[in-house]
């Protein structure tokens, strides 16, 4: 009973709307380093940041200032009572000193004052608001109801590094599944069972990923070496993920297999377990027996991986042969035949699928 809950709160975390609004907090950033004064002073304080005229309606009093931000001037201004206000992409300090009248009817959870205040704020006109503990050093901030507490760096720093190791357990089970499915694709012997176990894995990697992601905006400037550690770990996943789609679903047309791709990043945790969920995403019957269910692939994952082999010609070829082993099959000249293909770049496709072929040889008999 409890995944819903925690269904809903990945998506909250996950939200576009909190990623933007992390980027902007996140350290190494101007708008931070004036939030860090603030905490270490333990003025408290709030900020909104939106385009004057759009809150204007609930000041009351105020010092308009229309100055350049810096970190020490924000520092100075939330020494007063009432909130600060900075123009969206918090390059002008508006007003300072401002004291918000919400709409008292909108609903809050919030206890504080300062809190209650910023989260029907954010409710009532969207904007992104920024509330500092006095006592507590504590940063909420609040973007259209959703409310997010700042962690500190190090335990981020922890979390990410903790997403990156079982990143990188589901990438090594990927490569493996992946090598084994290659294998059995140039035998003429792949299962649907073999391509959903890729595609669940595929989709896994590209989820834990995208969670790291989020650490690291949040991280800042901070989080450099795991964005480089992040990109070395899910290089080529998501290329490969929609090549596998297009290898082995019933359908071809490219809104369809753009839909199951949509479709597959929708589903919830359990329906991705779900082999018949996944198979039916890919237009089989969900009550197919993967297991003793043999496929053909078309030839898009294969021809991906030959270097420098531009996707369109690689549908050129596809759309000629119909299939992987019809490609495998089909000698120099035949290829070269295809339009847009050509002598050279046969002999290229041919040389890359039979490289191909050996390395997953070697894979195997490691």
């Amino acid at each position: 009973m409890a995944m819903p809950k925690e269904r809903n709160e990945l998506e909250a975390r996950q939200d576009p709307r909190l990623l933007r609004a992390l980027d902007m907090v996140a350290p190494g950033t101007p708008l931070r380093e004036g939030i860090d004064n603030i905490i270490h002073a333990r003025t408290g304080g709030l900020i909104v940041i939106a385009e004057a005229e759009d809150v204007s309606f609930m000041f009351s009093g105020g010092i308009r200032l229309d100055v350049d931000y810096s970190p020490a001037l924000l520092y100075q201004l939330a020494k007063m009572d009432g909130a600060i206000v900075l123009d969206p992409e918090t390059l002008r300090i508006c007003w300072a000193n401002v004291q918000l009248m919400p709409d008292p009817t909108i609903l809050s959870m919030e206890t504080g004052t300062r809190h209650r205040t910023a989260e029907r704020v954010s409710k009532q006109t969207k904007s992104l608001v920024v509330a500092i503990s006095q006592r507590r050093d504590v940063v909420s901030i609040y973007v259209e109801g959703i409310k997010y507490i700042l962690e500190d760096i190090s335990t981020v720093l922890s979390k990410a590094n903790q997403g990156l190791a079982t990143l990188e357990k589901y990438r090594a089970r990927l490569d493996r599944v992946s090598s084994r499915l290659t294998a059995l694709e140039f035998a003429g012997s792949a299962a649907l069972y073999d391509v959903l176990s890729v595609l669940q894995r595929a989709e896994l990697v590209t989820r834990m990923a995208v969670e790291v992601e989020r650490y690291i905006i949040e991280l800042g400037s901070e989080g450099r070496l795991i964005e480089m550690q992040l990109d070395e770990l899910v290089v080529g996943v998501i290329a490969d993920r929609s090549a596998l789609v297009r290898d082995y679903a019933t359908f071809t047309s490219e809104q369809e297999l753009e839909n199951a791709l949509a479709q597959l990043s929708a589903l919830d945790h359990q329906e991705l377990l779900d082999f018949g969920r996944l198979a039916e995403l890919l237009g089989y019957d969900r009550k197919t027996n993967s297991f003793d269910f043999p496929v053909t692939p078309r030839g898009f994952r294969a021809l991906s991986r030959v270097p420098r082999l531009p996707r369109l010609v690689a549908q050129k070829v596809v759309d000629h042969f119909g299939d992987l082993e019809a490609i495998l099959a089909a000698s120099d000249s035949e290829i070269g035949a295809v339009p847009g293909v050509g002598e050279a770049r046969a002999q290229e496709i041919r040389e890359g699928l039979r490289r191909l072929q050996e390395v997953d040889l070697v894979d195997r008999y490691q």
